[in-house]
């Protein structure tokens, strides 16, 4: 049904630089007032982005990880803020097809319809004021309210809901009220227009303010008994699928990686342009600013190889154990090089740079944000700290 929807196409790589072109010509407006780029949305859809991960039996693209890498690096180089609640969206996508996956079929299907005939973006909400990110454990406050019918009723705070306003569909994750709690994910759908949520404006960051990741007040809204994922003890251990953890940490490197690669594009520009009158000839022809911009190189070109060959390694199940293993690595080291690109492009210009006429001061902005990403740095060096000395022998 899906593949003769009218104005819809199947992603097209040689489309993306138009796409990110139109993107990053609306970054800078939606960044300083920290707007909704709804417009972006319907633009992804139409380019068959927003269904990318869907499977191609129900019209969506099948695209494994690589491609879905490359396709972020290139959003993230147009508006990394639409590329980033795009991640979030595909993550969860991704996730539906898994083998083992706890998606219900119908479930499933229904949201995987919804956005091949459609923008329906979909992410979890999961952060909350006082448990704030489950990946360091605890009991969510939100709670589902288990009604006489078998629905429920959701009643709780979300913070940092990325991509709210655009929402299609929430994945609240919660417990029941029972007296032994239950823990799952509840799928509200907003296009139900049940009420029983509101978004609260709160979100005033120094980056990525076009997502709009405010909080969600949850106040009775209803869930159908057969829209709840993963409905479990909350002392029973979750299900971990290493290879959807690597899927999470690399979208989200590409994400940061492509506000690299912006960066390196905007100070190569400038330095081609930029001719002071002592010198008579662009700064891009002094060694100085050569060798700077040769060390910006260095690193966005190691951060794209080694995001191509993780993805590829996921994709082809080449020694996957290893592959997963190793993606939280590649996080910390291609997200360390885009601020360090992104700090250094600011240091080489001075003053322009800081400039919020200019695009470099906004990416420096936006670049920081990379830190707070789960897994967080702290958490995949630790991880990498326990493997090597457990991988170490004494004595050697």
């Amino acid at each position: 049904m899906s593949v003769g929807i009218v104005g819809k196409s199947a992603v097209d790589e040689a489309t993306l630089p138009e796409v990110v072109a139109a993107l990053a010509a609306a970054a800078a407006a939606h960044d300083a007032d920290g707007s909704f780029p709804h417009e972006a949305f319907e633009l992804l859809w139409r380019n068959g982005i927003l269904d990318l991960v869907v499977p191609a039996a129900l019209g969506g693209g099948g695209a494994g990880l690589e491609q879905t890498v490359r396709v972020l690096v290139e959003l993230g180089r147009g508006d990394p803020s639409v590329a980033l609640v795009t991640a979030l969206h595909l993550l969860l996508y991704s996730q539906m097809d898994t083998p083992g996956s706890v998606w219900p079929q119908a479930l499933r299907e229904r949201l995987q319809r919804s956005v091949v005939e459609g923008p329906a973006l979909a992410n979890a909400l999961r952060v909350e004021p006082e448990l704030g990110t489950p990946a360091r454990g605890g009991l969510p406050a939100t709670v589902a309210e288990r009604q006489a019918d078998g629905s429920y009723r959701l009643h709780g705070r979300k913070i940092y809901s990325t991509g709210a306003p655009g929402l299609r569909w929430f994945v609240v994750y919660a417990r029941t009220d029972d007296p032994v709690p239950l823990v799952g994910q509840f799928v509200v759908d907003t296009a139900a227009d049940a009420g029983g949520w509101r978004i609260e404006p709160t979100w005033n960051h120094l980056g990525m303010r076009a997502t709009a990741s405010h909080d969600v007040v949850f106040d009775g809204a209803r869930v159908e008994a057969d829209a709840v994922v993963d409905l479990r003890p909350s002392d029973a251990p979750a299900g971990y699928d290493p290879v959807l953890m690597a899927w999470n940490a690399l979208l989200i490197a590409a994400t940061y990686h492509g506000i690299a690669v912006a960066s390196r594009d905007w100070l190569a520009d400038y330095l081609q342009r930029r001719v002071p009158s002592g010198l008579g000839k662009p700064l891009a022809t002094l060694p100085r600013f050569q060798e700077a911009v040769g060390r910006i190189e260095a690193k966005v070109r190691t951060s794209s190889r080694l995001l191509a060959d993780a993805a590829r390694r996921i994709d082809e199940r080449v020694e996957l154990v290893d592959a997963c293993a190793d993606a939280p690595v590649v996080k910390l080291t291609v997200t360390t090089n885009a601020i360090e690109a992104v700090t250094e492009a600011i240091a080489l210009v001075g003053n322009p740079g800081l400039s919020r006429d200019n695009d470099l001061e906004r990416h420096l902005r936006n670049v920081l944000c990379s830190r707070i990403h789960t897994p967080q740095d702290d958490m995949i060096l630790v991880g990498a700290g326990r493997a090597a000395l457990a991988n170490t022998t004494v004595g050697r």
